[in-house]
């Protein structure tokens, strides 16, 4: 028995330290056009070993199993020998694959070089027969290697072992099975292993660097699969034509509502704070702060989410990038990568320091990829704080704590600076640490309307109130109390601008969606938006046909000034239609749709 544990250990450890070289290899190969220290280096090995250990997991299963097996029957070593052969090449393919498509991609190995299979003589005609030589040579070389390795790894023991002992053995070894599934998953939180997880750099070249390319493949296919969001419902031409007229990408004779163009910016995404909960609803009872703050401040009576989930409204929000019915961007690096970011965009423009705030894991839904890669060069997160910290609520720190973090950073940080923030207590299952309603929803938006209020007044008596902009928004509505889909109030929410860089109070009553938030900020700060194709300036003269698109899984919903429609792609039909009827909200939404799937695409 002792043989057999001591090869699995074995041929994990060979696996793993198979990636951790190729990791080198990777590094030094790409290093004429890349630049990085040994340092640069450590930190690669270091966070992408998450990923590596999965992964070596994963192609431990099929030793693991024919080893128990072996307890009962006589194996061929053949058996063993047919699996080495297997994986040497899969790992040998994928490494020099990976590095040598990377300085062409600039992006990890992944499903979508499998459609230039179709056509060889196209993907070839950029390399010399020599280039192609040599690397199948590498991958021969390498899988021959590798093969000799796990091949003197394998021991097959001729004493014969106890019926008792084959017992034992076998209830252990199945004891065992829940512990690789957990190290294969990544542990027991809500995030599952991920790509986004080992970004740890404002340089993508030491991200992508971490990242596991043989993981990288295997996950990509789920994403290829959800890739396919080609929507056609008209020509091009009409569409664009459509498109054009709803989106502009120029501010003109904007309303000037800030006292400077470049004060320091916090972006808070209220989770889930849909405007049900707040006085749009006709409640102001269960968040007066925001209500007392949407009159102190600029107020957007009339904003409507793109979407119905954080990783959506994220990006959303951040990016002014549309959402889809059933794939989120956020969860495709090599789509979210490309997308403009006003982190990045104040970053390069205006010199701003960003930094980005969440007490739970960031690593859920590629969420630091995105943000990583979006310019946010900080991030303080679920891990940054103390064990007792992280256990104050389900999904990770409590929001009045992570508060106090973001007070402390309007301190601290260095000016101008973007601090993006994301609340995460008022969501389920709704542990906060107050009771003023007997409803658990209701008493957790409560609590959250507290931590803004107090966090307001303490900024308020700061020196950085005077020239700082608070823009807070939820990222989505909620599923509540017999509301939904159906009902426009669901996705409508409050976006408020406060602080001392606000010149004067001022109601905002155009129809917008979240996404217009880059463009309408960045016009007010005098800074070019053209890279923000799907996000509109509300405050300028282009501003002409105001409407909000939101979508959900298999559907959309589209809302004017007077009439909401609500359709349903798997019955293909119109399902809601309320107020005056208005035949071009179905056009429009349709359009909007095609031009940004196609514009995803093309990314």
């Amino acid at each position: 028995m002792k043989e057999r544990v001591l090869y699995l250990v074995k041929f994990y450890v060979a696996t793993l330290l198979f990636f951790l070289v190729a990791k080198i290899g990777f590094m030094l190969y790409h290093h004429g056009g890349h630049d990085f220290t040994f340092t640069d280096m450590l930190q690669v090995l270091g966070h992408g070993l998450s990923l590596d250990l999965s992964t070596s997991l994963y192609i431990l299963i099929i030793p693991f199993l024919l080893t128990i097996l072996s307890l009962w029957i006589n194996l061929s070593r053949w058996i063993f020998r047919g699996y080495y052969i297997i994986i040497a090449i899969i790992l040998s393919l994928a490494f020099v694959t990976d590095t040598s498509l990377y300085e062409f991609w600039l992006f990890k190995l992944d499903a979508s070089c499998l459609q230039y299979l179709e056509t060889p003589t196209e993907a070839m005609a950029s390399v010399s027969m020599v280039y192609i030589l040599f690397r199948i040579i590498c991958v021969l070389v390498i899988a021959t290697l590798f093969y000799w390795i796990y091949d003197k790894l394998t021991t097959q023991s001729q004493k014969q072992t106890a019926q008792s002992q084959k017992l034992i053995a076998t209830l252990v070894a199945i004891l065992f099975i829940p512990l690789i599934i957990i190290g294969i998953r990544g542990g027991l939180d809500e995030s599952t292993t991920n790509i986004g997880q080992v970004y740890f750099s404002q340089n993508q070249f030491l991200n992508h660097s971490a990242v596991n390319p043989v993981f990288s493949f295997i996950a990509s296919f789920e994403k290829t699969a959800s890739n396919n969001v080609s929507y056609r419902f008209m020509d091009d031409d009409e569409c664009q034509h459509i498109v054009s007229e709803l989106y502009h990408t120029q501010s003109i004779g904007s309303d000037t509502l800030l006292a400077t163009q470049t004060p320091n910016i916090i972006v808070i995404l209220l989770e889930s704070c849909g405007g049900q909960f707040t006085e749009i609803s006709g409640r102001t009872d269960i968040t007066p702060n925001l209500n007392r703050l949407a009159r102190e401040g600029i107020y957007f009576t009339n904003c409507y989410a793109n979407s119905w989930r954080t990783d959506r409204g994220m990006v959303c929000t951040l990016s002014g990038y549309p959402s889809f019915p059933t794939i989120s961007v956020m969860k495709i690096p090599s789509k979210s990568r490309t997308l403009p970011n006003i982190a990045r965009t104040l970053q390069d423009e205006r010199g701003y320091t960003t930094h980005y705030l969440y007490g739970g894991d960031i690593n859920f839904t590629n969420m630091r990829s995105y943000l990583v890669s979006g310019g946010f060069a900080a991030l303080t997160w679920k891990n940054d704080y103390t064990k007792d910290e992280q256990e104050t609520a389900k999904w990770g720190v409590r929001d009045d704590i992570t508060f106090e973090t973001l007070y402390q950073l309007t301190t601290t940080m260095s000016q101008p600076y973007l601090i993006g923030y994301s609340t995460l207590s008022s969501h389920s299952p709704w542990d906060v640490p107050i009771h003023h309603f007997d409803d658990e929803v209701l008493n957790a938006f409560y609590y959250l309307d507290q931590c803004v209020g107090n966090f307001i007044e303490r900024l308020r008596k700061s020196d950085a109130w005077d020239h700082t902009l608070v823009v807070m928004l939820p990222d989505h509505g909620i599923v509540y109390n017999g509301l939904d889909e159906s009902n426009p109030l669901l996705n409508h929410i409050p976006m408020i601008w406060v602080g001392g860089a606000v010149k004067a109070p001022k109601r905002i009553e155009q129809i917008c969606n979240q996404t217009d938030l880059p463009a309408t900020l960045l016009g007010q700060l005098g800074i070019n938006h053209d890279t923000y194709t799907f996000s509109r300036d509300v405050l300028s003269k282009t501003y002409t046909k105001p409407v909000a698109i939101h979508t959900y899984d298999d559907g959309f919903t589209m809302t004017d000034s007077v009439s909401f429609v609500n359709y349903d792609f798997i019955s293909d039909r119109v399902i809601i239609e309320q107020g005056k009827k208005n035949p071009q909200l179905l056009l429009w939404g349709r359009a909007i749709l095609q031009a940004a799937s196609k514009d995803l695409d093309q990314r």
